[in-house]
């Protein structure tokens, strides 16, 4: 028994670590590509062992204004998010705690529903009203996937939470929005944290929305990789810089939130 519990492991481990290894390859060969020159990317002989350059990151920065980029990245991705937790939290709230089925099967169905069937209302709509180009009909386009998103997490959340709580503050002379804000947010942070991280991530990679709705002010960075495509030649160096620029805060956020986002996820699944 003990044999066989040791192969399945042994097995196992073999497995993870393939699928590890795939997974990770492909990062692991663009962050080597942003410091090859375009001649070292395109040797094959150079694969691994190469003269590193940071003349990419460099020419991101200085040719190609990423700054600005990132700025409309940051803004768009925390004022979609930012708006959603607003509005998201409350409703999530009210359809656990008030057994709102018909609004969760609603919120469900614009969840499911691809974003691209909007886009051709929403620039419609935005063209009439001057918002093309403009961070507001990137935030709320965004906010289209990332409410429900919010409010699909939060519910499961709310549910597991005991109703002996919220009573509790009821008697100590709460008023429901007391509890609400005082009560139930400070102990529902792992959902937060899990809920309003995974829309920032959707946000700050989106590029259906933004390649419609943005202009030259406005564009963010999935959108600004396309600067170093032109008809003759693509700038492989500068574009595994800009991939490696756009995935490092993404990856920051989830390396120091990752505690947060297990345990979220895990007491939303109670009764999810």
């Amino acid at each position: 028994m003990n044999k066989r519990k040791k192969t399945a492991g042994f097995v196992f481990g073999g497995l993870t670590i393939l699928v590890l290894l795939a997974f990770a390859f492909p990062f692991f060969w663009m962050l080597l590509a942003s410091f090859k020159t375009q001649a070292q990317i395109m040797a094959t002989d150079q694969l691994l062992f190469f003269t590193p350059t940071a003349d990419n990151y460099a020419s991101v920065f200085k040719e190609y204004d990423f700054l600005k980029y990132i700025w409309n990245s940051l803004v768009v991705a925390l004022g979609s998010t930012l708006f959603a937790l607003l509005l998201g939290l409350p409703a999530a709230y009210a359809i656990a705690r008030h057994g709102l089925h018909k609004l969760g099967l609603i919120i469900l169905v614009a969840r499911i529903i691809p974003g691209i069937t909007f886009l051709i209302p929403w620039f419609i709509l935005f063209s009439q009203v001057n918002l093309v180009d403009t961070y507001t009909a990137l935030i709320l386009s965004h906010m289209l996937v990332g409410l429900p998103f919010i409010i699909w997490i939060m519910i499961s959340f709310f549910e597991a939470l005991p109703t002996e709580i919220e009573e509790a503050g009821l008697i100590d002379g709460c008023t429901r929005h007391q509890v609400f804000l005082r009560v139930i947010l400070p102990i529902s942070g792992p959902g937060i944290i899990t809920s309003s991280l995974l829309s920032f991530i959707f946000s700050w990679n989106n590029f259906m929305f933004s390649i419609i709705l943005a202009g030259d002010k406005t564009k963010p960075l999935p959108v600004a990789v396309f600067n170093f495509m032109s008809y003759s030649e693509i700038n492989w160096g500068a574009l595994m810089a800009a991939a490696c620029i756009i995935t490092l805060p993404v990856l920051i956020i989830a390396l120091l939130a990752q505690r947060y986002v297990v345990s979220g996820l895990a007491a939303g699944a109670v009764k999810g």
